[in-house]
């Protein structure tokens, strides 16, 4: 099993944790930080609450599961691989008999599986999907669709978001916009995008995010979308949920 590695030298923890690639940065019991966006991967106030608050509650998940064949939920921004875990998780609590989840998400910068690993260890809770992912690493890292369950697909699209989502064929009926923040990786959030979110998405699908930066909200309504702000996580003003009606 891989546990959760112990933070020490910045740049031999660098290398270990992470790869000369991953630009990341760990300092005592912090979310990992990447150097090359000059952000943390998830919240500083838990990461796994602001998930449950921000994407999953965002989407009203799991209510939406109910009476569904199939769900598929799309993600910009794969990260540690948090937010599909914890979904995961809360989805075999739920799931009924002869419905599956698919879960599709999109990085252009992966993290090496010890990175990813000792970033999910923070939470005991996740313990069995954190290690069911890490087992399919590398059949996740070459795009392949792996097999969580007999229920549940996961599947990553390395790469520039704009194009890989360009040739994904799929749609999605919930997105997890969770990329760096805005001022930091703009060209998640821009108006392209969201336009090619919203194409990939049906009719009466949503989205969630931790952001409620004024353009990001411009961008997205500009692509179709109903856009509300919400209370963010943990003391957070706002965030922002939408729909395509």
């Amino acid at each position: 099993m891989i546990g959760k590695l112990m933070a020490g030298d910045a740049q031999s923890d660098d290398r270990r944790r992470g790869g000369p690639s991953s630009a990341l940065r760990w300092r005592g019991d912090e979310p990992p930080f990447s150097t090359r966006f000059d952000d943390h991967y998830y919240s500083r106030h838990d990461g796994r609450a602001e998930c449950a608050h921000v994407f999953l509650a965002g989407n009203d998940l799991p209510a939406r599961w109910r009476d569904r064949e199939r769900f598929v939920i799309g993600e910009l921004g794969f990260g540690t691989g948090l937010n599909m875990t914890e979904t995961w998780r809360l989805w075999k609590t739920v799931r009924q008999p002869g419905q599956a989840l698919s879960l599709v998400s999109i990085e252009a910068y992966p993290l090496a599986a010890e990175a990813a690993a000792s970033a999910l260890g923070a939470w005991p809770e996740l313990a069995v999907e954190r290690e069911a992912m890490i087992r399919h690493w590398p059949a996740l890292m070459a795009g392949q669709q792996i097999d969580l369950d007999d229920s549940t697909t996961l599947c990553l699209l390395v790469g520039e978001a704009e194009d890989r989502l360009s040739r994904w064929d799929g749609r999605a009926d919930a997105w997890f916009l969770d990329g760096f923040a805005p001022k930091k990786n703009p060209d998640l959030w821009s108006g392209t995008l969201m336009r090619a979110v919203f194409d990939h998405t049906v009719p009466g699908g949503s989205f969630a995010t931790y952001t409620a930066a004024g353009w990001v909200r411009r961008n997205l309504m500009a692509a179709g979308f109903t856009v509300e702000k919400r209370p963010g996580h943990a003391g957070k003003r706002d965030m922002c949920v939408g729909w395509r009606d």
